[in-house]
């Protein structure tokens, strides 16, 4: 096949710059500030009631993002079926875009009071963010060649860190210049948020191809995602180097997501760093994972996928060591300040490189097939359900040891597992070869 032309892969990438203010205004920097601060306002501690127990607020927090990921995880084998057989994968992504920036929109009403607003809208734009993904992930092989998908999906994740910083100073400026109540610019952002994803994602649909049907129309929807969830597996268990790949992708994913979507709460909460510190620490990492993506991509072209990957994975292992010994210097009294800046630009460095990098990957890997958007539902899946457990037990383990810091120890395990796991695809990718 051929790559489209400049036009299409501009749109598609233009999706990364619409969405990804999401990702870095509502889960990775104001919205978690704003959560706790806001909650232990209106309830005068960090334990806040909900659902008829007290949770502490940032874990409360992870297990709304960790639900709202595994509901909407539960639902793609049927989405992803329906768009594959019906072609109509710009229509399901329309769906989830606008889902997810009405409920940042809507966060803009929420002020600790009506506690159930502010979680049902931040579970709203969670599954309207991952439930687009997917629909988003599955244009790659259709839009690009094998030897341009690397090139291709680094474009998509530069695009997403200079759009989501551009937000993310204004929100910056909002609060500089809107002194006073401290809580007005988050929510006046939140709203920023919601128009910009809907807006700028117009640019993504109006260039995206139609897609065509690619297969028979059965009664059951439900029965036809979940079959289709079934041949996909199956299908994934004929090819070795496929499936260890994603075995490592879960277990990796579990650190690397989990690390992205805490950071803040741990500066914040852990670390009691001011929250202007924390937004242009944040700004920084976006900026140093623009030449991360590419300098990754690059390195993959040389060394090959699996094996930069691997080396991605102990760089995070690293990253989580120096995590546990800043946050146990904070409470021997040090200034853990300038230790998590050094934090914050080794994470940019690998964070968009280890996303780019698997999502590409996996397109490389499997099979010629018109079921793109299945393929894509199973390699979401694996992520977002770990997620789910990596956000599940980043909170258990903060409050059975009431610190975080035992929580990001934790996290090199799911590390160790994947690191395993890639190195043995590896392998096999070496002994096909060398078979052939």
């Amino acid at each position: 096949m051929q790559t489209a032309s400049n036009k299409v892969i501009r749109g598609w990438a233009m999706y990364d710059w619409a969405n990804s203010v999401y990702n870095l205004v509502i889960t990775t920097t104001f919205f978690p500030i704003y959560f706790t601060a806001v909650t232990k306002k209106q309830f005068g501690s960090d334990l806040i009631p909900f659902l008829g127990r007290k949770f502490v607020n940032s874990s409360l927090y992870d297990y709304s993002l960790a639900v709202a990921y595994l509901f909407i995880a539960l639902l793609y084998p049927v989405l992803t079926s329906i768009a594959d057989t019906r072609g109509n994968k710009k229509a399901f992504m329309k769906f989830f875009c606008y889902m997810g920036s009405a409920g940042c929109a809507l966060l803009y009403f929420f002020n600790g009071s009506n506690l159930w607003l502010g979680i049902l809208c931040f579970m709203m734009a969670s599954m309207g963010f991952v439930g687009s993904l997917v629909f988003y992930n599955a244009f790659l092989p259709e839009i690009a060649a094998p030897e341009d998908r690397d090139r291709v999906s680094a474009k998509g994740f530069s695009y997403g860190y200079i759009g989501s910083v551009l937000l993310q100073i204004i929100g910056f400026l909002l609060v500089i210049l809107l002194p006073g109540d401290p809580f007005r610019a988050p929510r006046i952002t939140f709203l920023l948020v919601g128009i910009w994803w809907a807006s700028f994602a117009q640019i993504t649909f109006a260039v995206l191809p139609e897609t065509k049907s690619a297969g028979k129309i059965r009664a059951s929807i439900i029965a036809e995602g979940f079959s289709e969830m079934k041949k996909v597996y199956r299908e994934i268990r004929k090819l070795p180097v496929l499936k260890n790949f994603l075995r490592a992708f879960f277990f990796y994913s579990m650190g690397v997501q989990t690390v992205m979507l805490a950071a803040t709460l741990f500066g914040s909460k852990l670390l009691q760093l001011a929250d202007t510190k924390l937004i242009i620490t944040v700004v920084i990492i976006q900026l140093v994972a623009i030449p991360g993506a590419i300098w990754v991509s690059r390195l993959s072209e040389k060394f090959g996928n699996l094996r930069v990957l691997a080396g991605i994975i102990l760089f995070w292992i690293s990253i989580c060591l120096a995590a546990y010994y800043t946050a146990y210097y904070k409470e021997q009294g040090g200034n853990p300040e300038f230790g998590f800046y050094g934090l914050a630009i080794a994470v940019g460095l690998v964070m968009g490189g280890i996303q780019s990098l698997s999502r590409s990957t996996y397109s490389k890997l499997m099979p010629e097939t018109r079921d793109t958007a299945s393929y894509f539902s199973y390699y979401d899946f694996t992520e977002k359900l770990a997620i789910v457990i990596g956000m599940f037990s980043f909170g258990l383990i903060e409050e059975a040891t009431g610190s975080m810091k035992n929580s990001v120890l934790s996290l090199i395990l799911f590390f160790v597992i994947g690191f395993s796991w890639l190195v043995r695809a590896q392998r096999l990718k070496v002994k096909s070869l060398v078979s052939r």
